[in-house]
C-alpha cells in the first residue's frame, strides 16, 4: 500500500494539513492542473489518473481518502468506476465526489446511484471542492473508526466463545457470524451464511413492529424492559435468540437500518434427563419421555420430538407408571417434579 512517508496517524483529524490521499479522475488534463495545484498547497496528497482503468488500478494501490471522479470520459466512464469501486471490498469504503457539467436530474441521480456521495459541478472551484471533502473525509473517518470498533468486537465474542451473529435489517442477509454460531445454525436449521434461517426472519420481523414500544425508557426504579427472544427446540436442547443492539454502518448514512447483532445461546437439559432415569430408574428413552410429559406434549408429539410411533410412546409410559407406581400422566408429571429440582419452574 503506498502512502506519504510522513503520513500522520488515521487517528489524527482529517483536514488540509493532514496529508489526506485525493485521487483525481479527469481524462483532460488540463481540467486536473488547477485543482492538483491547488490541494498540493493546501496540503494533501495527490494522486492523477487519466482514464477509467488507471484510477481503478491506482485505487486498489493506494487507498485514498477520498476520490474525486469526472463523469463523462472515453471508455470507462466515471459512472461504471464508481460501481467497481464500491463493488472492491477494499475500496468500498473511499468517498466519491463526481465532478460533472452534466446537471440534468438523471445525470446526478445516476451519479448518486453509482456510489457517489457527493457531487460538484464544472468549472471546479477549488475551496468549494475542499469544504465538500472536508465533510466526507470526516464522515468517513468516523465511519472507518466504527468498523474498526465493531471488528474488535466481534474479534472478542469469537475469542471467548459466544454464538454471534449480524443480519442486515435492509434484506435479511447474514452478514457476519462466529464459529460457534455457524455450527449452530446448520446442526438446528441446516442454513448457512449469507441465508438467515427462516424463523429468525420472522421473529426479528415481529420485534421490528414491536421495538417502538420497548425502547420507551422505563419508569424511574422499574427493570429494563427487553423484546421477546426466539427459542427453538430440538430435542432436550434448546437453542435462543436474543436482540442485542443494533450497530451502524453505510446504510444509516442513506437513512437505512443498520445491521442487528443477536446473541445465541444453546441450552440442553441432558442433566434433568440423567435426574429423572436415576431418581426412577428410568432407561434414556423413559427418561426422555417422561421429560416431555412434564412439558406437557402429547403421545403424538413426543413421538415427533423422538422419532418414534405414539404407539411405542404409549409403552414406555406405561413402563414409566409402573415404576413411579401412578396411573396417570398428570401423576407422573407432577412426581417428576417434585423429586427432581431442575424440572421445577426458575423461582419457584
Amino acid at each position: 500500500m503506498i502512502r506519504s512517508p510522513d503520513r500522520p496517524s488515521p487517528d489524527a483529524p482529517l483536514s488540509a494539513e493532514s496529508g489526506a490521499v485525493v485521487l483525481i479522475v479527469d481524462d483532460v488534463p488540463d481540467n486536473v492542473a488547477p485543482l492538483h495545484d491547488a490541494l498540493d498547497e493546501a496540503g494533501y496528497t495527490v494522486l492523477v489518473a487519466l482514464d477509467g482503468e488507471a484510477a481503478i488500478r491506482r485505487a486498489r494501490q493506494a487507498l485514498p481518502d477520498v476520490v474525486l471522479l469526472d463523469a463523462v470520459m472515453p471508455g470507462l466512464d466515471g459512472f461504471e468506476v464508481a460501481r467497481q469501486l464500491k463493488a472492491d471490498a477494499s475500496t468500498a469504503h473511499i468517498p466519491i465526489l463526481f465532478m460533472t457539467g452534466l446537471t440534468e436530474t438523471e445525470h446526478l441521480v445516476a451519479a448518486l446511484e453509482a456510489g457517489g456521495v457527493d457531487y460538484v459541478t464544472k468549472p471546479i472551484k477549488p475551496r468549494e471542492v475542499m469544504a465538500r471533502m472536508g465533510v466526507h473525509l470526516r464522515q468517513s473517518r468516523q465511519s472507518r473508526q466504527g468498523a474498526v470498533e465493531r471488528s474488535q468486537a466481534r474479534n472478542a465474542l469469537d475469542a471467548f466463545g459466544y454464538a454471534t451473529i449480524t443480519v442486515r435489517a435492509r434484506d435479511g442477509r447474514l452478514m457476519w457470524q462466529t464459529p460457534l454460531a455457524r455450527d449452530l445454525l446448520q446442526r438446528y436449521f441446516g442454513t448457512e451464511a449469507p441465508v438467515t434461517p427462516a424463523p429468525v426472519l420472522e421473529w426479528l420481523d415481529r420485534l421490528l413492529r414491536l421495538l417502538p414500544e420497548f425502547a420507551v425508557p422505563p419508569a424511574p426504579g422499574q427493570p429494563l424492559r427487553e423484546p421477546p427472544r426466539l427459542t427453538i427446540d430440538q430435542g432436550p436442547r434448546r437453542l435462543s435468540f436474543r436482540l442485542h443492539q443494533q450497530i451502524g454502518d453505510e446504510d444509516e448514512a442513506q437513512g437505512e437500518p443498520g445491521d442487528w447483532l443477536i446473541v445465541m445461546q444453546e441450552t440442553s437439559d441432558a442433566a434433568v434427563l440423567e435426574a429423572l432415569a436415576q431418581a426412577f430408574g428410568l432407561t434414556a428413552r423413559e427418561a426422555e419421555v417422561l421429560y416431555w410429559v412434564v412439558k406437557g406434549k402429547i403421545n403424538r408429539d413426543i413421538g415427533d420430538i423422538l422419532g418414534s410411533s405414539p404407539a411405542t410412546v404409549k409403552k414406555h409410559l406405561e413402563r414409566i407408571h409402573a415404576k413411579l407406581g401412578v396411573e396417570t400422566r398428570t401423576a407422573a408429571a407432577a412426581m417428576a417434579i417434585n423429586r427432581v429440582p431442575l424440572l421445577q419452574p426458575r423461582g419457584g
